[in-house]
C-alpha cells in the first residue's frame, strides 16, 4: 500500500521530469495556474506553418524547465538563466510542432498491440519501468495492474498511455530518419587511420609576418583590390545604435541599512533562543542551520577571521554581527565549540626560489630577509618586496588559514610547530628557501549559526527604478527625446551599437531580450522594461544601419593590414620557391641559412611548434611516403617544404574496437542526420514568435 501511494502522490512530478528527458510535445490538464495572471491561456504565442501553440501549452513547458532548473542550482533563477530558458522552450515546442507536421505528412502512428507491448510485453517502456519497479530495479507486475485496474488512476493511466504513444511516435520518426545513417567499413578505418595515424617531419617554414614592413610596398590601388576581390570579409549584420537608460539593481546605503537594522533587532532574541536552529529558519536566513564543527579552514576567509581571530577564544552563546562579510549581512553565534580535531594556522612566509644556475642564490636571498626581518622591519614589507611567490607577496606573504595537507610536507610541519609570532626558518622545500611566521593558530573548532541576508536592493527600491523607468518612456514618447528626459530624470544614458542577435551586451552581460526587441523595432522606438541580473533598464533605438558590406574607408586600415600581407606572401613564397628549385629539400638549410625543423604530426596533433594548429601540414605529410618531400606549400600563416621521414601507420584494431568506432560515428551521424533533418524543415516553416505581444519581456 505504501508504494501505491507514492505512486499516486508523485505521477505528475515523475510525468515532467519524463517529459523533459525523452522529449515530445506534451501538455498536462490545466491546474488552474492561469486564474490570476491576467493572461488567456489560449493566446497564441507561437504559430508554425499556421498552427498555433498557445500561452497555456508555452507556460507549462518552461515552468516545467524552470523547476528543473532550480532543482539543480538549489537557488533562484537569474533574469539571465530566465531568458535562456524561455528561448529553449521556444525553441522546443517550434521543433516539436515541426515533427508532428511531419510525422503526420508521413502517416505515421502507433498502434494498440504496439501500446500494449510497451505496457505489459517483456521490454517495457522506460515510464512504466519509473514508475512500477520495486526498490531492487525490477518490474513489479503486480503493481503495475493493480494500477491499471484502479478506477481511481483512470485519469493518469489515460496520460501515461498518451506519453508512450507520441514518445513512440517521436521514437518511429527518428528512426525512419535515421534509416540512411549507417557506417561501412571503409569509414570505420578511415577514422581509425585518421586518428591514430602519424608522420614523422622535418620541414622549414617562412613566415609571412616576418618580412618588415618596410621592404614591401602597398599602393592604394593594391589596397582596393584586396578590398573588392574579399569584400565579403567584411559583410556585416544590422547594426543598431541606441541609447540604454540603466538603473542599477545594486542595494543602495538606505537598503543596506535596512538589512543591518533588521539583524540588530534579530540579535537580542538570538542570543536568548533556547531553539537555534527554528529561530534561523524563521528568520528568513539564506544560510541553512547546520550541526557540523568546522576549523577555521572550513569557513570563507572574512569569516575564519571573524571567529578566530579575536583577542580571545569564541565561547558557546556568543554572537558576532550584525556584520558585513563576503558581500553579505551576517550575524554568527558560536553554538558549540570542542578542541580541534586538525591543526589550522594561518601564516605568512617569503620565498627564495632555487636558481639552478646559482645554487647559492636563494640561501643568500632568504639570508638577507631574515636579517631585515631581525632588525626589525615588518615581515610583510619584506615579504613584499623581496618574495619570489608574487601572488601572497602582494599580501605581505599570507597564505591564510589552512590544515592538514594544504601545503608540502616540509612547510607543513615547520608551520604546525611554530609559536606565533616567531619566524622559523629557512625551511627548504621543493619551491625554494622559506621563512615561516604563524600569525594565529586555532584552539577550537566552532559549531555556528547563521543569520544571513544578501545585501540585494529592496523591493520598495527596485519598485522605485522600474517606475521611474517607465515613466520615462511615457513622457519620451509624448515629449519626444529621450535623453533629454533621462537628463532630467538623473537617469544614466549608455550609448551602445550592437549587431543583429547579438546577446552579449557589453557592460551589462548576457540578454536576449534586448535582441529580441531590436528584431521589430524601428527607429525612435522605445523598448518595454528588461531587467539582467545586475541592471533593469530601456532601449531607445536611434539609428538602424541595413546588413551589408561595410564600405572601404570604414575598413581601411584592416583591408591595408591585408593587403601588406599579401605582399609578404608572395615574398616568402618567391623566395621559398627560388631556394627549392635551386637545391632541392636537401640545400634548403644552405640557401635559406635556416636549421630544418621537426614534428611529428597527426590529425589529433595538428600543433606545430612555430606554427600553431594546422591540419593541412598535418594531411600533406601523412599523404607522403617516408623520404619524399611536398614541395612548396602555401600555408595559412607561412611559406613550408615538409619532408616525411617515418610514417606510423595506425595499429589493428580489434573486433570490439571496431564496433564500438562504428556505433560512436553511427550516432554521431544521427544526431547530425535528424538536427539537418529538422533544420530544414525549420527554414522552410512559417513561424511567427508573437510572445512580445502577449507577455512582457
Amino acid at each position: 500500500m505504501g508504494t501505491m501511494n507514492r505512486m499516486r502522490e508523485n505521477t505528475g512530478v515523475v510525468l515532467w521530469i519524463l517529459v523533459l528527458s525523452f522529449g515530445g510535445l506534451w501538455v498536462l490538464q490545466d491546474s488552474g495556474v492561469f486564474d490570476t495572471i491576467g493572461i488567456d491561456p489560449l493566446s497564441k504565442v507561437i504559430i508554425v506553418d499556421g498552427d498555433p501553440i498557445t500561452f497555456d501549452v508555452y507556460n507549462r513547458q518552461l515552468q516545467a524547465q524552470l523547476d528543473q532548473l532550480r532543482q539543480f542550482s538549489e537557488g533562484d533563477v537569474s533574469p539571465a538563466e530566465l531568458e535562456a530558458e524561455r528561448e529553449r522552450a521556444f525553441d522546443f515546442l517550434v521543433e516539436s510542432k515541426l515533427r508532428e507536421h511531419e510525422m503526420d505528412r508521413m502517416g505515421l502512428k502507433v498502434s494498440e498491440a504496439e501500446i500494449t507491448d510497451l505496457i505489459l510485453g517483456p521490454e517495457p517502456h522506460q515510464i512504466i519501468q519509473a514508475n512500477f519497479s520495486s526498490e531492487g530495479g525490477a518490474l513489479n507486475r503486480q503493481l503495475l495492474q493493480s494500477f491499471i485496474d484502479d478506477p481511481t488512476q483512470e485519469a493518469v493511466w489515460v496520460q501515461i498511455e498518451q506519453f508512450i504513444r507520441l514518445d513512440r511516435r517521436h521514437q518511429k520518426f527518428d528512426e525512419l530518419i535515421n534509416a540512411t545513417a549507417r557506417i561501412n567499413d571503409a569509414e570505420v578505418e578511415a577514422t581509425h587511420r585518421l586518428r591514430n595515424s602519424t608522420a614523422d617531419t622535418e620541414f622549414f617554414f617562412l613566415r609571412y609576418a616576418d618580412v618588415p614592413n618596410d621592404s614591401v610596398t602597398v599602393t592604394e590601388e593594391d589596397v582596393e583590390s584586396w578590398y573588392n576581390e574579399n569584400s565579403d570579409q567584411y559583410r556585416q549584420n544590422r547594426l543598431y545604435t541606441m541609447e540604454l537608460a540603466v538603473k542599477s539593481k545594486v542595494a543602495t546605503a538606505e537598503d543596506t541599512l535596512a538589512i543591518m537594522r533588521e539583524l540588530e533587532r534579530l540579535r537580542p532574541e538570538f542570543e536568548t533562543t533556547a531553539d537555534d536552529s527554528l529561530f534561523v529558519a524563521r528568520s528568513g536566513s539564506e544560510t541553512d542551520w547546520s550541526t557540523s564543527f568546522l576549523g577555521p579552514s572550513g569557513y570563507s576567509p572574512s569569516v575564519a577571521a571573524l571567529l578566530f581571530e579575536g583577542d580571545s577564544e569564541p565561547e558557546a552563546g556568543q554572537v558576532f554581527g550584525p556584520v558585513v562579510v563576503d558581500d553579505q549581512a551576517d550575524l554568527i553565534k558560536v553554538i558549540a565549540t570542542r578542541p580541534p580535531s586538525d591543526t589550522n594556522v594561518r601564516a605568512r612566509h617569503i620565498l627564495a626560489s632555487t636558481d639552478d644556475d646559482d645554487p647559492g642564490a636563494a640561501r643568500r636571498k632568504i639570508n638577507e630577509a631574515l636579517q631585515r626581518v631581525r632588525g626589525g622591519e615588518d615581515f610583510a614589507v619584506v615579504a613584499s618586496d623581496v618574495s619570489d611567490d608574487v601572488g601572497s607577496g602582494r599580501n605581505g606573504g599570507d597564505l591564510g588559514w589552512f590544515g592538514p595537507g594544504a601545503m608540502v610536507k616540509p612547510f607543513e610541519d615547520a608551520a604546525f610547530g611554530a609559536a606565533i609570532g616567531r619566524v622559523v626558518g629557512p625551511v627548504e622545500t621543493n619551491f625554494g628557501l622559506h621563512l615561516i611566521e604563524v600569525t594565529h593558530r586555532a584552539g577550537s573548532d566552532l559549531q555556528v549559526a547563521r543569520i544571513t541576508f544578501s545585501l540585494d536592493a529592496s523591493v520598495a527600491t527596485l519598485n522605485a527604478n522600474t517606475e521611474e523607468l517607465e515613466d520615462l518612456r511615457y513622457y519620451a514618447e509624448e515629449e519626444g527625446s529621450f535623453a533629454e528626459e533621462a537628463q532630467r530624470r538623473n537617469v544614466e544614458i549608455q550609448p551602445m551599437t550592437l549587431s543583429e542577435g547579438q546577446i552579449s551586451i557589453p557592460i551589462y552581460g548576457i540578454s536576449r531580450a534586448i535582441p529580441n526587441f531590436l528584431a521589430t523595432a524601428e527607429v525612435g522606438e522605445i523598448s518595454p522594461i528588461i531587467e539582467l541580473d545586475d541592471w533593469v533598464l530601456v532601449v531607445h533605438v536611434t539609428t538602424i544601419q541595413p546588413e551589408g558590406i561595410r564600405p572601404l574607408e570604414e575598413v581601411e586600415s584592416a583591408a591595408r593590414q591585408q593587403a601588406e600581407l599579401e605582399a609578404k606572401k608572395e615574398v616568402q613564397m618567391a623566395r621559398m620557391q627560388q631556394a627549392y628549385s635551386v637545391a632541392g629539400f636537401d640545400g634548403l638549410s644552405t640557401q635559406l641559412g635556416l636549421p630544418a625543423q621537426t614534428a611529428a604530426v597527426g590529425f589529433e596533433q595538428a600543433i606545430i611548434s612555430g606554427i600553431g594548429r594546422d591540419l593541412q601540414f598535418a594531411g600533406i605529410a601523412l599523404s607522403l611516403t617516408a623520404g619524399e618531400d611536398s614541395g612548396v606549400i602555401e600555408g595559412e600563416n607561412g611559406a613550408y617544404v615538409i619532408r616525411t621521414t617515418h610514417v606510423n601507420e595506425a595499429p589493428d584494431m580489434s573486433d570490439s574496437e571496431r564496433e564500438a568506432l562504428r556505433t560512436e560515428l553511427e550516432q554521431r551521424l544521427e544526431r547530425r542526420v535528424v538536427n539537418d533533418y529538422i533544420a530544414g524543415l525549420r527554414e522552410a516553416a512559417r513561424i511567427e514568435d508573437l510572445r512580445r505581444d502577449v507577455i512582457q519581456q
